[in-house]
């Protein structure tokens, strides 16, 4: 079989998450016609993209990873501010209280690019927290964004770019007849994917008619730290706790005490909020918790993008790029 070039080749995705959706477009810009599978009927049944913290936060990501999701990570902060313009360049803010205090210092130890913040800084930046955190960490360079409207922002550019994406299509990569496939189905993929392990997260959503940040604060804690990521309008996702299973039930009750009891940790007027949503999803993920790009002829599989998806995808979809078009034969 003859290898298509560059100029001819069609490619499928299978996956319409964040992964997906970022190396169809990153693909659509290198010239190749992108068509886009996706099983369910729509994006917020892709709970593993759908329910994210959307944090581009790789120097933040450096205290539970590897340090190569900071080199990896800092494409996504050029990638997203480009294709998504809602994306918000506010930086993110680490706490811990003085109980925890050698967390911030260890979580400091291990990363870069932050500046030191006493009382008075912090309430500059944070009026809601004014009194409540002596010190603090502030990445300046990091960013975030609301996956929703991110993933539907994203499938409207790529159909105006000339792209398809569509719904409700349960295929394997032997049913795509375009002449590449990419799989980025990330745990729906696991029965072809021996490394692949599932973790569970656990999400909540809450709105509180009090409080109000500008950039999604971690808070410190040696047993279950834990993110609020304002989402605006005062609603707040908290997340997300780590379970090494792909069980794929409800929300546990410990896991969603350990998320309000930080979240009032934080601040006392998260008591008076409510509950909008409590969700689960499963994150695709190799033993050294990286994504990686196997090559099976002219199927790719892009997976194990573990708690990064919306952090890695840019590098991982160059890297899909790369290799096509070295199978192309047209590597630049």
């Amino acid at each position: 079989m003859l290898k298509p070039s560059k100029r001819h080749a069609s490619i499928g995705i299978i996956g319409g998450g964040a992964a997906g959706l970022v190396t169809a477009l990153t693909l659509q810009e290198a010239g190749f016609p992108v068509h886009v599978y996706e099983r369910h009927k729509d994006f917020s049944q892709n709970r593993c993209s759908w329910l994210a913290g959307g944090m581009i936060a790789p120097w933040c990501e450096r205290d539970a990873s590897e340090r190569a999701v900071i080199e990896r990570g800092k494409e996504a902060l050029q990638w997203w501010p480009e294709h998504y313009k809602e994306t918000r360049c506010r930086g993110s803010l680490v706490l811990s209280s003085q109980h925890d205090r050698h967390e911030i210092v260890r979580f400091a130890r291990r990363s870069e690019a932050f500046d030191y913040l006493e009382g008075e800084d912090l309430a500059a930046l944070e009026p809601a927290l004014e009194g409540r955190f002596q010190e603090g960490l502030f990445f300046p360079q990091e960013a975030h964004l609301d996956p929703r409207k991110a993933l539907l922002s994203l499938a409207w550019l790529l159909e105006q770019q000339g792209g398809l994406l569509s719904f409700g299509q349960e295929v394997s990569p032997r049913d795509i007849a375009e002449d590449i496939v990419i799989d980025c189905r990330g745990w729906a993929a696991h029965p072809e994917m021996p490394r692949l392990r599932g973790v569970r997260g656990e999400m909540i959503r809450v709105r509180s008619y009090e409080l109000n940040f500008s950039r999604p604060v971690r808070l410190l804690h040696p047993r279950f730290p834990v993110y609020i990521v304002p989402r605006g309008e005062g609603i707040f996702m908290v997340g997300a706790t780590s379970i090494e299973n792909a069980y794929d039930g409800p929300v546990s009750v410990q896991s969603a005490y350990t998320l309000l009891e930080a979240l009032q940790r934080l601040h006392p007027a998260f008591g008076e909020a409510e509950i909008i949503e409590l969700n689960t999803g499963i994150r695709p993920a190799f033993p050294d918790n990286l994504p990686d790009v196997e090559q099976h002829g002219r199927l790719f599989r892009a997976n194990g993008l573990y708690r990064h998806g919306f952090l890695l995808s840019p590098w991982c979809a160059r890297q899909v790029k790369e290799q096509v078009m070295a199978y192309c034969g047209e590597m630049a």
